[in-house]
């Protein structure tokens, strides 16, 4: 059954004469399955028609699925990667000592598409306080920790649920390219955070090195991604919202290996193989470090 699509121009700027095809859709609806829509799953390797935009350095989808197919797609998407999830919560915990001392305190945190709430726990044992998270999937916050699982709203995020500038620290983290009107949530999120309170994104840099030697065999182009940044393109986003002393800089993920392999572009029916090789040769659980053309972005509401 066909996805009902909706038509946008580019994401930041608004613009559509200046954009450029850069790969027609391809994808093929009948192989997606329940994880189609979950966090680190295994790639299809499909996308919607992406488009260039001149201005912004953004590649962006259109047309893209509406808000229902999409909010439906990611209330019921499973869930399976909670080892990954605890390693990606490490990576991105390890961005934030260049922004503690900027921020006003370290009350009032809001983790945006937490999934089962691994970075919750990361921030809490760095003492931070009034932690909270929003994920649209069921799966991922059935499988939080009992702990967690109380600070996370099920839904969409939405500011009116929120409390104007009660919040240090936001944090977008692997979500923004799954939002179709990236610009507007990061309006509505400035206008939560406290004055000196920070935005942290965590994107995919699709000028990273890995990500252009893949081409379009990358797994960031994805069914899931309605944009992919750059670092240009990820600055402009945060100036056009308001955000004041805007930095980004590349990091490097820490996965285990057969995660990894998970991600090549290998053959289908090669790929399980390898990954269960690796597993029972014991190399399979080995964490990996990789610069996998991961972007952070963190920007600032004035004082």
């Amino acid at each position: 059954m066909p996805m009902k699509m909706t038509h946008r121009t580019c994401p930041i700027c608004g613009s559509s004469a200046s954009a450029r095809v850069f790969a027609a859709a391809n994808y093929d609806l009948t192989k997606l399955d329940a994880y189609a829509f979950a966090s680190r799953k295994t790639p299809e390797y499909m996308h919607h028609r992406l488009l260039e935009c001149a201005v912004c350095d953004v590649l962006y989808a259109d047309p893209v699925p509406s808000a229902e197919v999409l909010g439906a797609a990611y209330r019921q998407a499973l869930f399976d990667s909670g080892v990954e999830a605890g390693f990606a919560a490490r990576t991105y915990a390890r961005l934030l000592p260049a922004i503690e001392p900027h921020i006003p305190d370290q009350s009032g945190v809001l983790d945006i598409g937490t999934g089962d709430g691994a970075f919750l726990a990361m921030l809490l044992s760095r003492g931070y306080t009034g932690v909270c998270g929003v994920e649209p999937s069921a799966a991922p916050i059935a499988a939080a920790a009992p702990a967690i699982r109380p600070l996370i709203r099920h839904g969409l995020f939405a500011a009116e649920d929120y409390t104007p500038q009660s919040f240090s620290l936001i944090t977008c983290l692997q979500t923004l390219e799954h939002l179709s009107d990236p610009l507007a949530i990061c309006k509505d999120i400035w206008a939560l955070l406290k004055p000196g309170g920070a935005l942290l994104i965590a994107c995919h840099n699709r000028r990273g090195f890995t990500n252009r030697l893949l081409g379009k065999r990358s797994p960031i182009f994805d069914i899931e991604h309605l944009q992919l940044f750059s670092p240009i393109s990820a600055k402009r986003l945060m100036e056009n919202a308001g955000y004041v002393n805007v930095h980004t800089r590349p990091y490097v993920n820490q996965y285990p290996f057969h995660y990894w392999l998970k991600l090549l572009p290998l053959p289908t029916k090669l790929k399980p193989a390898m990954i269960g090789a690796a597993k029972k040769i014991g190399m399979g659980h080995l964490p990996l470090p990789m610069p996998a053309g991961n972007l952070g972005v963190v920007g600032y509401r004035h004082k």
